[in-house]
């Protein structure tokens, strides 16, 4: 079907009539007619659509797709982080860049660490995507671990807006608020 569609693409007709059908499989099914201006003498091209009757789709019935992706924090992938960390944020007065410090005191990753394995970075997740970082740090009392502090840093106008919206999203189910200092 590449084929036949290419060759009609690359003839000297003009595509005036030019009209596209569905078959029953959903490969696009082209007809061609010659036009009355073109220097083309031969015959023109149709393909006959399937024999099977048509499946008609509805668009008022059937919209576009939106998943929706409850906003979480991880540092081991798949398992999400259920401590709700201290966030601080630092802008420059041109708005170009900023950071994020993430500061998770007794967080759950230690509890689940042992038998998921080890901590591979620090990821936000939303219905957008996944923002990550690698700087993450944890800090130790008598040994033991006490907690973790991430950071995430945003080189570009961009990038920031990106990361106010997680914030907004994770902020709104987790019950943060943002106090300016």
């Amino acid at each position: 079907m590449a084929t036949l569609q290419s060759m009609a693409w690359a003839s000297p007709v003009s595509y005036s009539l030019l009209k596209q059908l569905r078959s029953l499989s959903g490969i696009p099914v082209w007809v061609v007619h010659r036009s009355g201006n073109s220097l083309f003498n031969g015959q023109s091209l149709h393909v006959a659509p399937s024999r099977h009757s048509p499946t008609r789709w509805n668009s008022k019935k059937y919209g576009p797709i939106t998943m929706m992706v409850k906003p979480k924090i991880q540092f081991i992938q798949g398992t999400d982080e259920q401590t709700i960390p201290d966030v601080r944020l630092t802008k420059s007065r041109d708005g170009t860049n900023g950071v994020a410090i993430f500061r998770f005191d007794q967080p759950s990753v230690f509890d689940s660490s042992g038998e998921v394995g080890e901590i591979t970075g620090f990821y936000m997740i939303d219905e957008e995507g996944v923002l990550q970082s690698v700087d993450v740090n944890a800090k130790f009392v008598n040994g033991k671990p006490a907690g973790i502090e991430a950071k995430y840093v945003m080189r570009s106008p961009r990038e920031w807006d990106r990361f106010m919206r997680f914030m907004e999203r994770y902020s709104n189910e987790n019950g943060l608020q943002f106090i300016k200092k």
